[in-house]
């Protein structure tokens, strides 16, 4: 089967270079082992477990191949060499191994861009975890995955029970990719019959490839255009700051209660509460580094959705039918943190009023994991606006509050990885699942060196705003 890259598909694998890697991670820790028990999930058990799935994924055994001459966007072909050992790896860590360990691991593997002759695609079984933990960690590029008509491979190797569900077996046969011919001329015929994306060609041909993120945008979120005109630049920052190929890594987990009683004392959301911890602890950070703060300064963010909502009569986390993208200007020097969620909850109420939502019903009746489709949907929304225009992305995607399981192994945390967009030093990933709260924080390693102090400030700043509850 031969399909077309959509224009914003097109304008992802486009902007992967060696310093910016554009694919989403997902870290997931399970429980793999009991008491010096067998373990639970296995490198050849995965491999089992994926391959069945696939036909949920079909992308996940298409690559993307070049069209001769640039005569249109790219297309999706069948990869008749697939082979599902090369893109499913084994590593381990020194046993006991460590969190931080495994987080420096992560960084390397998010560092590595994905190789574009093969599907986008790569999952980690990570072994020698301490306390019989074992960790998977998929890499599949932003190209891929846009929420409608491809999902993240976490959708659907999660199950509700320690028993997997069983699925039809649909029988996959490497299919003949065509040859340079045949390439050549479906782009010519498709190109007769849509001669708008004429001008597309000869804008990519001149250089001028990303000028059709634009159109792209739009069918994400109708604001971006606005934004694009209207606003200002985004203050300086020390978050903005050309980037290597290398990566840092660090997690904060937190209890989801906590938030729910600083939303019920200040009558506010829970994304309200979690961007008023972030800014908190962007306030730490930037006082750690000596950067002068007024009660004025702000960091501009982009938040790129959020796709459920708190239902009016309990706590609990219910999905919406649609997705939304703002800019919101994050009160860093504002030093009460009341204040500052005070602030947000204005602006988001504001934002609320004024955005257009992306229907998202594919997403939320989907068995499965969600938020790993969400978050690269985030970082979808997020490359639409002007680079000038933000100081980070913040993609929160809050997830299922029950225990869900990889191969019979119980997950116990979820971190997203998010990329780097281009002069993006950091980037805060935030998930919520059975009853806590992970972020996931994803850095430049020469720029963000000091991670291990903004991890360290997110967790002062949730403390600090439960003393605000007394």
């Amino acid at each position: 089967m031969i399909t077309r890259l959509t224009p914003q598909d097109a304008s992802f694998y486009r902007l992967e270079s060696s310093s910016n890697p554009i694919h989403i991670g997902a870290l997931a820790i399970v429980r793999n082992a009991e008491h010096g028990a067998d373990p639970v999930l296995d490198y050849d058990r995965l491999v089992d477990l994926v391959e069945a799935r696939l036909s949920l994924v079909p992308r996940y055994r298409r690559k993307v191949v070049e069209i001769p001459f640039a005569l249109g966007r790219p297309v999706w072909v069948e990869d008749s060499q697939f082979d599902i050992t090369y893109h499913i790896r084994r590593s381990a860590l020194p046993t006991p191994g460590t969190d931080e360990q495994l987080h420096d691991l992560v960084a390397r593997l998010a560092s590595r861009p994905l190789d574009q002759s093969r599907p986008l695609w790569e999952m980690y079984l990570i072994e020698g975890l301490s306390d019989g933990r074992c960790a998977i960690f998929t890499k599949t590029h932003s190209a891929l995955v846009d929420g409608d008509t491809a999902l993240e491979i976490g959708h659907v190797i999660l199950d509700t029970g320690p028993s997997p569900r069983e699925l039809a077996n649909n029988a996959w046969h490497a299919p003949r990719e065509p040859n340079d011919v045949e390439l050549l001329v479906g782009a010519l015929t498709h190109l007769a019959a849509q001669p708008r994306e004429a001008l597309e060609v000869a804008r990519h041909a001149s250089g001028h490839a990303f000028a059709v993120i634009g159109a792209a945008g739009r069918a994400v979120d109708s604001v971006v255009s606005a934004v694009r005109a209207a606003t200002t630049g985004a203050p300086d920052s020390p978050l903005n700051a050309r980037t290597s190929r290398n990566r840092r890594f660090d997690v904060v987990r937190t209890d989801l209660e906590d938030y729910r009683k600083i939303r019920k004392r200040f009558d506010c959301s829970i994304n309200d509460v979690i961007l008023a911890v972030v800014s908190g602890a962007l306030r730490n950070w930037l006082l750690s580094r000596g950067e002068t703060l007024t009660e004025s300064t702000t960091l501009r963010a982009v938040v790129p959705m959020s796709v459920y909502v708190e239902g009016p009569d309990s706590d609990q986390l219910k999905p919406a039918s649609e997705v939304s993208s703002f800019l919101i200007d994050l009160p860093v020097g504002e030093p009460n943190p009341v204040m500052r969620l005070s602030h947000i909850s204005h602006a988001t109420e504001a934002n609320g009023k004024h955005h257009r939502g992306v229907r998202a019903r594919t997403l939320v009746h989907l068995a499965g994991f969600a938020p790993a489709s969400l978050h690269a949907m985030s970082v979808r929304a997020a490359s639409t606006f002007a680079e000038h225009t933000f100081n980070l992305v913040i993609t929160n995607a809050p997830g299922p509050q029950t225990p869900m399981f990889i191969g019979g192994a119980r997950m116990l945390e979820m971190y997203p990885v998010s990329p780097l967009l281009r002069n993006q030093a950091s980037s805060i990933g935030i998930t919520s699942y059975d009853g806590r709260v992970f972020y996931g924080l994803n850095a430049d390693r020469d720029a963000m060196a000091d991670i291990g102090v903004l991890a360290a400030s997110v967790r002062d700043s949730m403390e600090e705003m439960l003393g605000a509850c007394v």
